[in-house]
């Protein structure tokens, strides 16, 4: 079957109008039945602790189950990565044993040392980032959660020592930070340039950290790399107004190119530039005016229709006059980043087009017979391939890579669309997605990636559980079905949490 049959047909996306979305009170119109919201609720807690009880029988305290052969394996430096990253959602579940169970693993981690490089970014996402959510939450909201005060202090504890660890990334001439460090030699893999996304993605973490413990360090070496990012140089750079290249120099902080775009490795730069001002609106103004300059470039230059079905939206990029009609499941937090701006900022424009960025996304999982989207897909007209003119022709976009590593940002601008409309629609675009997820990408002990999305089953399947299936890809689903609560995302200026790219909520400044 294929399930996003259950889901509204597309006309129903013409009734979204942005006037109805926003700024009127949101209707409610909560599920049918409460019971129908709470079963599925249970339906995602299950999933979680499904996969959660698969990796700490089979590869805990590595970093991630292979879900397959119930092995393990340490890409990110043997932390116990899918532990810290899966944090914030069990205290969000309020799974209490789980979250006992992964402050007990936080306080034995040693992060000064590692058998293999550090990526400063993925470090600072998903451990720095995960240790300072689970202390917000469980100082916070959560705090009748865990009976012993010290297991949450460690949290901090820990967070400060990571960030010591690795702060000398950031000793360079400019300020602008290696990625790949090691942090036994403190060498680095000597690139010349460092990427868009991984420099302009530490701020929340490392401000966040200042803010706790009151030691500014942090906060001053992460903002001094993004400075470089907020008045680019050279003027050819920045191609149009906000819009920046995705390679810095880090010996002079200046960019090396003027490819635009909003894919994997630029993506986060201009997650982050509108979440900065979400956190903390009066430090923070600066970001918010860079994320509108981007925001409003960004529909006049990079907006893209298929020629196929005019009615989509994408974002191509570009390059020294030269469009490139491609995109990536990556790409997909785009419409989540238009909401909240567009929430946060009571811009219309923001919110129309960031509903027609979701609309476009949810095409992708529409149109492929698991039901789950293409890590990275065309509309080119130009190449189209022969064996995918009827997906074109029907769809609007052919697929590049059919891989799917259990990625969340589809759903992540989901959920934005559902906060921010009210609308039903989007809640059933999330649970189609969820039986999806469940259907082709369960195992005996977890949750296993898929080869290709538009084959039959899926494909094969890759002997890999990322350690985003706890942090991302159950928490979005699961904040849509459960109750309201403080960390959820708000209209308006309501937010009292601010989610990090690996989808861990930092409180607010």
């Amino acid at each position: 079957m294929h399930w996003s049959s259950i889901s509204l047909p597309l006309t129903a996306l013409s009734l979204a109008a942005p006037a109805l979305a926003y700024p009127q009170a949101r209707a409610e119109q909560p599920l049918a039945q409460t019971n129908i919201r709470n079963s599925r609720a249970d339906a995602v807690k299950a999933a979680f602790v499904h996969a959660w009880d698969g990796y700490s029988k089979y590869a805990y305290p590595n970093d991630e189950l292979h879900p397959i052969s119930n092995g393990s394996g340490n890409s990110r430096n043997g932390w116990g990565a899918s532990a810290v990253d899966a944090l914030s959602t069990a205290v969000i579940m309020r799974n209490a044993t789980i979250v006992n169970q992964i402050l007990d693993h936080v306080a034995l981690i040693d992060y000064s040392t590692t058998e293999d490089k550090v990526s400063l970014f993925e470090t600072t996402i998903r451990y720095l980032g995960g240790m300072l959510s689970g202390y917000d939450l469980l100082k916070g909201p959560a705090a009748g959660l865990v009976s012993d005060k010290a297991k949450v202090e460690v949290l901090l504890t820990q967070s400060k020592k990571l960030a010591d660890v690795l702060k000398f990334a950031f000793d360079t001439p400019s300020g602008v930070p290696h990625n790949n460090v090691n942090i036994t030699s403190h060498g680095n893999d000597g690139a010349k340039t460092n990427g868009l996304a991984v420099t302009g993605t530490l701020v929340l973490e490392w401000t966040r950290l200042s803010d706790l413990t009151g030691d500014q360090q942090y906060a001053q070496l992460s903002q001094k790399a993004q400075s470089y990012l907020l008045k680019p140089q050279p003027e050819s750079a920045e191609p149009f107004p906000g819009l920046v290249g995705s390679h810095i120099d880090i010996e002079t902080g200046k960019f090396a190119d003027g490819r635009v775009s909003w894919d994997g490795g630029d993506d986060s730069f201009y997650e982050y530039l509108i979440k900065m001002y979400v956190y903390d609106p009066k430090r923070f103004s600066t970001y918010k005016d860079r994320w509108v300059q981007a925001a409003e470039s960004t529909i006049k230059h990079l907006a893209s229709h298929p020629e196929t079905r005019p009615d989509l939206t994408f974002l191509s990029s570009y390059n020294k006059g030269a469009y490139t009609l491609s995109s990536q499941h990556l790409t997909c937090f785009d419409g989540g980043s238009f909401l909240l701006g567009g929430t946060v900022l009571q811009r219309d424009d923001f919110i129309k087009f960031g509903l027609d960025l979701v609309k476009g996304c949810h095409e992708t999982y529409n149109q492929t017979l698991t039901g789950i989207g293409p890590e990275s897909f065309s509309w080119d007209p130009k190449s189209v391939p022969a064996s995918q003119k009827e997906l074109y022709e029907r769809a609007g976009f052919y697929i590049t890579s059919g891989a799917y590593i259990l990625r969340p940002e589809v759903i992540e601008s989901f959920y934005y669309a559902w906060r921010l409309t009210g609308q039903e629609m989007y809640r059933e675009w999330i649970w189609n997605a969820f039986v999806a997820i469940d259907k082709y990408c369960r195992t005996g002990s977890g949750y296993a990636g898929l080869t290709n999305v538009n084959a039959a089953n899926g494909g094969a399947r890759y002997d890999n559980q990322e350690s985003f299936i706890f942090a991302e890809v159950l928490k979005y689903i699961y904040l849509a079905f459960s109750p309201d609560d403080v960390w959820q995302v708000q209209r308006g200026k309501g937010n009292k949490f601010v989610y990090n790219t690996e989808a861990h909520p930092i409180q607010v400044a």
